[in-house]
């Protein structure tokens, strides 16, 4: 019997999650009926949701919550200009969004981190992620995008992509290649640890590899010995066991999750849908501003 796809999607809501186990991360809330989905179909649906939970590391921890393991994937956006703070019952606490206790610390002093919490593996993210990006272009000049790479599914390749993604960081790159590696795994599959056409899982022998993802890179300002190096490096090394060390803190057990500012986290499917996802993070970074 041919090996499908450990992840499920929401066939009406495309909503999905990629978890720590061999299917799905417990939802908080129900979602759709959900069916399974092939690689090639989940890249060009509707953007994918996840389910998870997270909590801090230790309060008054002096390690930043996302210090040396996350990054502002984007150009600089334009400044918006933030919403007042409104409680008017639509989102509550435990139903749409869950706070982290104790809160996590931040690494940038004076504004607002908002995280994803993704791998470049995980097909619900690939869906998530232009979602994500109007997130990030949504956010107020108080508020700053940090991406956090996972690698709880050694099982489809994800601490590669890991590591690519803290080898790019280190290397300044993941401004510029942030989507466009999302499309090489989804899209026209150069990365991808799965068939596209098949939806099955390739022999761990034609996973992509480090080397494999420096070929990519090299397209965009390094030679792929230079990114090779980095990646194999101390730094990078450090970085990725710093982001395992928080995914634990945290606890999340799939993705895509978002975090906001250490305190409080939700998912696509708490949240009701990527638009929501959009309005609840707006939400959230207004209600840190205003101290509530």
């Amino acid at each position: 019997m041919l090996k499908r796809l450990p992840f499920l999607c929401a066939a009406l809501l495309a909503l999905a999650a990629c978890s720590h186990d061999r299917g799905t991360g417990a939802p908080a809330q129900p979602a759709a009926s959900v069916t399974a989905a092939t690689p090639a179909s989940v890249a060009a649906a509707t953007p994918a949701a996840a389910t998870t939970t997270t909590a801090p590391a230790a309060a008054g921890s002096t390690t930043p919550a996302a210090g040396d393991t996350a990054t502002d994937a984007a150009e600089p956006a334009p400044a918006v200009a933030a919403k007042p703070f409104v409680d008017d019952g639509k989102w509550v606490e435990g139903k749409h969004y869950f706070a982290i206790e104790p809160a996590q610390p931040t690494s940038h002093p004076g504004k607002i981190e908002v995280t994803e919490v993704f791998s470049y593996g995980c097909p619900a993210c690939n869906g998530f992620h232009s979602t994500v990006d109007q997130i990030a272009r949504s956010l107020p000049s108080n508020a700053v995008m940090n991406y956090l790479a996972a690698s709880f599914r050694p099982d489809e390749n994800w601490p590669m992509y890991q590591r690519a993604f803290y080898a790019a960081q280190a290397l300044d790159l993941v401004g510029k290649t942030h989507d466009a590696m999302f499309d090489a795994v989804w899209k026209s599959g150069e990365l991808s640890t799965y068939d596209l056409r098949s939806s099955n899982l390739k022999p761990k022998a034609a996973w992509p590899t480090i080397d494999d993802a420096a070929k990519f890179y090299a397209r965009y300002g390094v030679t792929a010995q230079e990114f090779t190096g980095v990646a194999n490096s101390f730094t990078v090394n450090t970085r990725m066991k710093r982001a395992d060390d928080l995914m634990k803190a945290y606890g999340v057990d799939s993705t895509p999750t978002m975090i906001i500012n250490g305190k409080y986290r939700f998912t696509p499917i708490t949240a009701g849908g990527f638009a929501q996802s959009i309005e609840l993070t707006q939400w959230l970074v207004a209600k840190e501003a205003a101290g509530k």
